[in-house]
């Protein structure tokens, strides 16, 4: 399964987020993002949403992209999380992977799987801990895990993922905030398309009021009959090599930003919408001091 341009994003929906999946899958998506962490996640309602789903012959699980995380014992609630805080690190991973699998089990235990696994952010400063982790998760991929990757992290976290001989399984995705405290990490995405990495953003739309307003936005929404939301995320996947968590609770805004692909795909490669498409696009990256 490749993976989707956008992902339905499950962070804080609590109670509703079975509910919510269900209607994201309903109305399209085929991406799926959530954690191992229930201080900000309910793994086990995505999973119930996925079921309800299949069940209902709406998608086949062939048809899905699902990605979790581990989550060290930093981001956990430690009254409530998937595993032995005072546990070895391997074997806090074991227990968090065991539990996302039962959680992702539809039908055959034994051929249940992941798509993506990423690391929440690496458990403490030392590189040794994140080796530690990663090692762990190593000996899932690819038959119960596909891919590892890693979120809230730096360039030189994943330039020494990247390189380091102790690693046998490059990662597949880093996710980061996409905002300007970052400088929309220009650098790290630039490192993460030259290594075949895909650099999934979130907070797109949250985190980026003033973009949202800017003049590429607001050109390209008028001129592809969008709205701006649609336009933002248009820009940010012409970035190339960029795919965007969404996690709209609207169904309608479900469905008007799963457009977003055809403007990709559509509007910027047709003969009238190609010109403003590279018009807005080039003035988007310099509003994020991003360089050809």
């Amino acid at each position: 399964m490749s993976m989707p341009r956008l992902l339905y994003g499950t962070a804080w929906k609590k109670e509703a987020t079975g509910d919510l999946v269900f209607k994201a899958l309903k109305a399209g998506f085929r991406g799926v993002d959530t954690a191992a962490q229930p201080r900000h996640y309910n793994e086990a309602l995505v999973g119930a949403g996925i079921k309800q789903a299949i069940s209902e012959g709406i998608v086949k699980r062939e048809d899905l992209f699902i990605q979790t995380k581990f989550t060290p014992v930093s981001g956990q609630d430690l009254h409530n999380m998937p595993y032995d805080p005072k546990a070895p690190l391997e074997d806090q991973v074991h227990a968090s992977v065991s539990s996302s699998l039962a959680n992702f089990t539809f039908g055959d235990s034994v051929n249940a799987y992941i798509d993506s696994l990423v690391l929440h952010s690496p458990p403490s400063n030392h590189f040794s801990d994140l080796l530690k982790v990663w090692k762990a998760l190593e000996t899932y991929v690819p038959r119960r895990i596909r891919q590892l990757g890693i979120s809230n992290t730096d360039l030189h976290v994943v330039g020494r993922l990247c390189s380091s001989p102790d690693v046998s399984v490059r990662p597949a995705v880093v996710q980061n905030r996409f905002y300007h405290a970052t400088q929309w990490e220009v650098d790290l995405r630039a490192y993460c398309r030259i290594q075949g990495i895909a650099f999934q953003t979130f907070w797109t739309l949250s985190g980026n009021p003033e973009l949202l307003r800017s003049s590429p936005v607001q050109k390209l929404a008028e001129s592809a009959s969008i709205s701006a939301p649609v336009a933002l995320y248009a820009l940010v996947l012409g970035l190339e090599g960029t795919t965007i968590l969404d996690g709209t609770k609207s169904e309608a805004h479900m469905a008007e930003d799963l457009k977003v692909t055809e403007i990709v795909n559509g509007f910027a490669q047709s003969e009238n919408g190609g010109a403003t498409w590279a018009a807005c696009l080039e003035e988007f990256k310099g509003l994020i001091g991003e360089s050809e």
